[in-house]
């Protein structure tokens, strides 16, 4: 990455763009760092940390951060994050939205995109409110709630989550990337020196020993490789195209392939698995803990993120929400129909129906891989936090996948960059 970098920095053009996403970035670290009024940081900070293993924790991990300190920036890139997701799965159940985002062409993709923003804004005011009944009920407030502290608070809310889509936007058109994807990248990435450093005052204060420590950096570097080795393989179904004759020209008899990528889903099955799977602990955080030897207690240990139940079912939903969302992006019969319009055939099997079914074979027994895959990004830093007994590994796998997978797709878009202008230099 380091190398790829140097030689892009060495062209005038892609130097820019990468000073401008640098730039983007720090004015959102700036941010993250401007509190919101009437807000006690400290006792909200404290209140998060200790619902580590909930949502909570987890949108704080997502924003670097920010949500602990209620900050401008607190509601990060979630909203944004959320409603593309759920504009995503509109257009597969919504005919309309279908046809817009298949056939309205860049019109099509701007009228989605301008949805996608409103949804931003109105899942912002949901989480705003949430956010502030949340610190109005734990008494972070440092005035009397009213409704001018209410509006204010929810309006900075709202403005630093707008904000932060804009900036996202930016930086996908003049900058480097995907912009929400970098400033998910930074935003996790900010967190490591935080990391490192509880870790090693764990270490010399005696709560965790050296052996510990070196399992969770062997747990995280093993995590890298396989993220690295998974993220490019894909399976690769040969496609022969038949000659057509078009006047006097002769068209086609080329070969080719259908790539399916083993993780075409990213980490979202990892975060959808694991938003629900926290749900009850996020829920019985707001309630009395209950006492020794009670039900209630025994459910809550069960729930636990460092129960062997937890670790089974989030593995489960991870696998059911992986084929969910494989079925969503891959559509066989549309594929098959379309290598059918273009005169293609996979060799061995008849155009239409049996493709179709040859490729969804072919679909399960990736997506299967990938969910496996997925699945022990997921657990393996549980199962390290079990043995070392630290609760904040339990969203270590989804930090880890985010920042290896968004590092890998800006490199590659780096050297697609440098490789575009190589062309461009040579025809002209």
């Amino acid at each position: 990455m380091i190398a790829t970098i140097r030689r892009a920095w060495g062209i005038p053009e892609l130097r820019k763009k990468i000073i401008f996403t640098a730039l983007i970035l720090l004015i959102f670290r700036i941010g993250n760092a401007i509190p919101v009024p009437y807000v006690n940081a400290k006792a909200l900070s404290d209140t998060i940390n200790a619902m580590s293993t909930t949502v909570l924790g987890l949108y704080n991990v997502m924003s670097g951060g920010a949500f602990s300190n209620a900050t401008i920036f607190a509601l990060g890139v979630q909203p944004y994050i959320n409603s593309s997701i759920i504009i995503q799965l509109l257009t597969v159940a919504i005919p309309a939205l279908e046809r817009m985002a298949r056939d309205g062409g860049e019109e099509g993709k701007k009228k989605i995109q301008s949805i996608t923003r409103y949804a931003t804004i109105a899942i912002a005011v949901l989480q705003g409110w949430g956010y502030y009944e949340l610190i109005k009920r734990y008494g972070i407030l440092t005035v009397q709630p009213n409704f001018w502290v209410f509006l204010v608070i929810l309006v900075s809310f709202i403005a630093g989550s707008a904000f932060v889509m804009w900036m996202g936007e930016q930086i996908t058109e003049f900058g480097i990337g995907n912009g929400i994807s970098m400033i998910l990248f930074a935003g996790i990435l900010s967190r490591v020196p935080s990391t490192v450093s509880k870790i090693i005052y764990n270490i010399r204060a005696g709560t965790m020993q050296w052996w510990m420590a070196l399992l969770i950096v062997v747990g995280v570097l093993a995590l890298i490789v396989l993220i690295t080795w998974v993220n490019g393989a894909e399976r690769r179904i040969p496609v022969q195209y038949a000659k057509r004759q078009v006047g006097r020209k002769m068209y086609g008899g080329q070969s080719s392939n259908l790539p399916m990528k083993v993780n075409m889903s990213g980490v979202l099955p990892i975060i959808f698995a694991q938003s629900i799977a926290m749900l009850p602990a996020t829920v019985a955080a707001f309630f009395p803990a209950p006492a020794k030897g009670t039900f209630g207690y025994g459910l809550l240990q069960a729930i636990d993120s460092k129960s062997i139940l937890y670790m089974i079912i989030y593995f489960l939903m991870i696998i059911g929400f992986s084929y969910f969302y494989s079925t969503t992006q891959f559509n066989p019969v549309e594929i098959s129909n379309n290598l059918k319009k273009n005169g293609g055939f996979i060799p061995g099997f008849r155009p239409g129906k049996p493709t179709a079914d040859f490729i969804r074979k072919v679909l399960n027994k990736v997506t299967l891989f990938g969910a496996i895959y997925l699945g022990i990004v997921a657990i393996l830093p549980l199962i390290i936090g079990k043995a070392v007994n630290v609760s904040d590994l339990a969203i270590g796998g989804t930090s880890v996948i985010i920042v290896v997978g968004v590092a890998l797709e800006t490199v590659q878009a780096l050297e697609s960059q440098m490789l575009m202008r190589q062309y461009k230099g040579f025809l002209e």
